[in-house]
């Protein structure tokens, strides 16, 4: 199903409106992996944790994790996956419980510990007891959590135009509940999670391969699961509110590489917030060099002429920074 999207054109999208059914845990979207489970506990409730585990064809010791954002899962990390691997790493891709093919607890509480745990008593169960972290977007707030309470665990960070480097309560963005979140999230479909993207993530370009991954987003609402998906994604947009590593950068005790592409648009809440202020939150690009300055191994790397999402926008490229950044 997905490689017929990936040629059915805007035509497609508006035909489908919010996109194809593919189930709140993405059930009908295929991935490029095995899906294999891990099974947690939330709050009384049994939960499903989604992963991929790709073993390197010539393997050098090394174990990569690669962490996706709000808007995003581990199967967009395919590319990257395909390189790590040919280099000799073997990569770990998790789907966060709550995002795509891992299960939406409706009574779960949401915090980038109980995430970062999560992961570590995965890897745990697939015998790594050390490895690199790559987060990108709030994937990189979780990567950056995790290094906080698993020190030992984590040998490199790499932090892809990361959300959290600044607590963005200071700038001006207001609190806003569950509720009101759920019932923003509600609307979500495939025209606005593109427009959002655009304008955000790829500076006002558009390129067909993107599309695959707009209409795997909203494939998760379009059918009846769509309440569940919409609360899910409220909740940890109030986990990324209120929850900002900015605070504690300090305590990043390993080597730290921040990516950022040049041309990325996000500040977090920036709709939240009244007209007047918006000026006000700054984009990740303007955020980072003060963030670096804080960690006590940090170091940034920019990608000029790339936006919010450049091992999407330029995988080679992307690929290239990585690899040698993590060698």
């Amino acid at each position: 199903m997905a490689l017929a999207l990936a040629a059915g054109g805007a035509a497609a999208a508006q035909q489908y409106g919010a996109g194809p059914d593919f189930g709140p845990n993405l059930e009908r979207f295929t991935y490029p992996w095995p899906v294999q489970t891990m099974t947690f506990d939330a709050i009384g409730q049994p939960a499903k944790m989604s992963f991929m585990d790709i073993a390197a064809p010539r393997p050098n010791g090394r174990t990569v994790v690669l962490m996706h954002g709000k808007n995003f899962c581990g199967a967009t990390w395919e590319s990257s996956t395909r390189a790590l691997a040919q280099a000799g790493y073997r990569v770990i891709v998790p789907d966060q419980i709550g995002f795509c093919k891992s299960s939406k607890p409706r009574a779960a509480q949401y915090s980038f510990e109980m995430l970062a745990n999560n992961t570590r008593r995965l890897l745990a169960s697939r015998g790594v007891t050390r490895a690199t972290m790559v987060g990108h977007s709030m994937g990189g707030m979780l990567a950056m959590r995790y290094a906080i309470m698993f020190p030992e665990a984590v040998d490199r960070l790499v932090l892809v135009n990361p959300l959290g480097l600044v607590d963005r309560s200071e700038e001006g963005l207001p609190y806003l509940d569950v509720d009101t979140l759920w019932a923003g999230e509600k609307k979500t479909n495939y025209a606005s999670i593109k427009a959002y993207q655009q304008e955000n993530y790829y500076h006002g370009t558009w390129k067909p391969s993107y599309d695959r991954w707009v209409w795997m987003a909203a494939g998760m609402y379009a059918g009846q699961g769509r309440d569940t998906v919409a609360l899910a994604q409220a909740k940890t947009s109030e986990m990324i509110k209120t929850q900002p590593v900015a605070h504690e950068l300090y305590r990043l005790k390993a080597p730290t590489t921040v990516i950022v592409g040049t041309l990325d648009k996000t500040a977090f809440g920036r709709q939240q917030v009244p007209a007047s202020l918006r000026q006000f939150l700054r984009a990740i690009p303007l955020v980072a060099p003060d963030a670096v300055r804080k960690m006590p191994k940090g170091t940034l790397v920019r990608l000029d002429g790339l936006g919010h999402s450049p091992q999407i926008e330029d995988p080679a490229r992307f690929e290239q920074t990585l690899l040698t950044t993590i060698r």
